[in-house]
């Protein structure tokens, strides 16, 4: 990827990786809590799985994107609840396998990350600004 200004394409990148993130982490914390019956799957927990992209032969790196998407496990774990209408005759559902501290320290990690790349952009901005009134010396 070639750019005028890479900053903004690595940035910009890291900026889309942590917006997936931070969605896939909402969206876990929204279904810690589902039930389904124990005949069915369990909500699986989404996982980022972010890549770095290679760049020129510098040596130096284009960014990064998200690579892929894992899951929790499927079978997730059976809790008693006779009252759930989702219940079997044992009076079991199947509830997903999130580990909520988990997921928090995965929301500040995706936010603070989000957070920075979003400075360096807002930095380099100022930075290219600045350049651009800058008049040349008369010699």
């Amino acid at each position: 990827m070639s750019s005028l200004f890479p900053v903004f394409s690595v940035s910009g990148s890291g900026l889309d990786v942590y917006k997936t993130w931070l969605d896939a982490v909402s969206d876990n914390v929204a279904n810690a809590d589902n039930s389904s019956s124990t005949s069915g799957p369990a909500f699986q927990a989404r996982y980022i799985v972010a890549q770095d992209v290679p760049g020129g032969t510098d040596g130096t790196g284009a960014g990064v994107r998200v690579a892929g998407v894992a899951y929790g496990p499927a079978a997730g774990i059976e809790v008693y609840d006779p009252s759930n209408p989702l219940a079997d005759g044992r009076g079991m559902v199947r509830k997903p396998e999130i580990d909520m501290g988990e997921q928090l320290t995965a929301l500040m990690i995706a936010e603070r990350g989000y957070q920075a790349n979003l400075a360096v952009v807002s930095r380099a901005e100022g930075a290219y600004q600045a350049a651009l009134t800058i008049t040349p010396g008369r010699g």
